[in-house]
């Protein structure tokens, strides 16, 4: 007998090797389902949990993209009131601009009429001068024969007038004792039956205008422009008139060259 057969073996007995597998496949097979379950409870606990969460994530995104709606509709009303402002503004430019322009047409214009109407006056001045040599000599040879060649309605006219040499002057009468001076030019030819106006503005255009250096007796002689006379007289013939002339001086016969006429009209 050896020495060793009552010592009993330090090694573990074996197990049958199918039992083995059996047991690691049992353990493996409930880690796996532990595991299993463990993955469905926590899909299943975050399925929950974002199905409770969407409405309020739902609810922030809309409430934001409202607010950025209204943001987006506030700056583009600001953009079409500054682009209304900015247009206003520019028409408002346009039309200083125009107004300006013409404003500056019209002060053109202006300016240019009294530079015409100066440039008209200072040649009617100068005709009046030129003609004022004529007129004198022509007042030197006339002889008091064209008086006594008037006839008709001038005889009687210039016969009426030469009648009132020595009455007053007023303003706005027309006879017997005062005149003024279309007074007395109207009042003249009424004798004869012919209606003039009443103020010398108009009894210089009434009838034919005439050359001073033409003149007849009976002819009206006017003082200023025609239109726009502030003077009138009858010419009596022999280079002379006769006229209301003023306050101190009453119906007065006088020579052209006291006082020469602008023009002249024939009304006979």
């Amino acid at each position: 007998m050896s020495h060793t057969a009552h010592i009993r073996s330090h090694r573990k007995p074996r197990r049958n090797a199918k039992t083995n597998i059996a047991v690691r496949a049992g353990v493996a097979g409930g880690v796996l389902s532990m595991a299993a379950a463990g993955a469905s409870a926590s899909a299943s606990a975050a399925e929950t949990t974002q199905t409770m969460q969407l409405p309020t994530l739902t609810a922030d995104l809309a409430a934001q993209v409202a607010q950025s709606a209204d943001a987006t509709q506030q700056a583009a009303a600001n953009y079409q009131l500054q682009a209304e402002r900015d247009a206003a503004a520019a028409k408002a430019a346009k039309q200083a601009k125009a107004d300006l322009a013409e404003a500056k047409q019209k002060a053109a214009a202006k300016k240019k009429a009294a530079q015409e109407a100066a440039r008209k006056a200072a040649a009617e001045r100068a005709s009046r001068t030129a003609e004022r040599p004529t007129l004198a000599t022509t007042t030197t040879s006339a002889t008091s024969t064209s008086t006594s060649t008037a006839t008709g309605s001038a005889a009687a006219i210039v016969n009426f007038v030469k009648a009132q040499v020595g009455k007053a002057y007023v303003s706005g009468a027309t006879g017997p004792s005062a005149y003024d001076c279309s007074g007395l030019v109207q009042t003249a030819f009424k004798q004869v039956g012919i209606s003039l106006p009443r103020v010398s503005q108009d009894q210089s255009t009434v009838g034919t205008q005439v050359s001073l250096s033409n003149l007849q007796p009976g002819d009206i002689l006017y003082w200023g422009s025609a239109g726009s006379a502030y003077h009138v007289a009858v010419y009596v013939g022999g280079g002379m008139f006769v006229g209301a002339q003023n306050p101190s001086s009453g119906v007065v016969e006088r020579p052209l060259s006291y006082d020469p006429p602008t023009g002249a009209v024939r009304v006979l």
